[in-house]
């Protein structure tokens, strides 16, 4: 089994998902974080989106992040991802990224 990588939404599965690792969320920066988008179509014609803007010429289906902002991702035939925000604190108060129900033990972490 590979590393889980964990939707910060429940979408279907029709739709584009913006994945993140380590799959913790709010993301910091300093914490190394990669964003996968996955979709229909094909891998080399997703779109990224940084604060709202068409972000650079990355075509990549993953990219590592190397700035904070507030990211999203476009493939055809699925569409427009949800954001993603990754935000650089010093300090941060983290859940699993993945739906939480009312119930469930989680995790929390304090990172800084």
């Amino acid at each position: 089994a590979g590393v889980p990588w964990c939707p910060l939404s429940t979408a279907g599965a029709q739709t584009t998902q913006l994945l993140v690792e380590p799959p913790w969320t709010p993301a910091v920066l300093w914490n190394q974080v990669t964003l996968t988008c996955q979709g229909s179509g094909t891998s080399n014609a997703t779109t990224w989106y940084k604060d709202g803007q068409r972000w650079g010429l990355e075509r990549a289906e993953q990219f590592h992040v190397t700035d904070s902002g507030t990211y999203k991702c476009d493939r055809p035939g699925s569409g427009l991802s949800h954001p993603v925000s990754i935000i650089n604190d010093r300090l941060v108060l983290q859940v699993p990224a993945w739906a939480l129900l009312e119930g469930d033990t989680v995790t929390l972490r304090c990172r800084g």
